[in-house]
């Protein structure tokens, strides 16, 4: 026979679980700059202030919808305020580390197509285990490992 007490734990646990699998869905939502130059702002207006400038494709991670506004997280974790009208839905992905290497396959053991910069941006094609397959905006294509990417898992 199961107690009052082991069914408020499991009444617990279950919520507790649901409230994970609600806010993970929400944090996973992310959206690309449509320009640049666009302006991320203190807060939902465009009388706060302005904190930084991103440029077109950049990816952001939405935290919370306000009205025309979002507020965003970065990848490194800076957030801030971006007018709806100047972001879309479409996939993009950046380096945040150092350096990375794109390969021409999924694996650390095919050719290196070219080492990439922190702060480059991708459009993600495909995956393969933890490998995404990434273009650049110049045509050049190959494969790097998820984790030197932001987001990590973006398809």
């Amino acid at each position: 026979m199961i107690s009052k007490f082991q069914k408020s734990l499991v009444c617990c646990a279950l919520v507790t679980f649901t409230l994970l699998l609600t806010t993970t869905a929400l944090a996973s939502e992310f959206v690309r700059v449509k320009k640049d130059g666009v302006n991320i702002r203190s807060g939902a207006g465009t009388d706060k202030e302005i904190l930084w400038e991103v440029f077109k494709d950049f990816p952001l991670e939405v935290v919370k919808h306000d009205k025309n506004w979002i507020q965003t997280t970065d990848f490194e974790g800076d957030q801030g305020w971006i007018y709806k009208s100047l972001v879309d839905k479409e996939k993009r992905v950046i380096v945040k580390v150092n350096t990375a290497n794109m390969r021409i396959g999924p694996s650390k053991n095919y050719e290196l197509v070219a080492t990439v910069k922190y702060g480059v941006v991708f459009t993600p094609l495909e995956k393969e285990g933890e490998w995404i397959k990434v273009r650049h905006e110049d045509g050049t294509i190959g494969w790097i490992f998820g984790t030197l990417l932001w987001p990590s898992n973006p398809l």
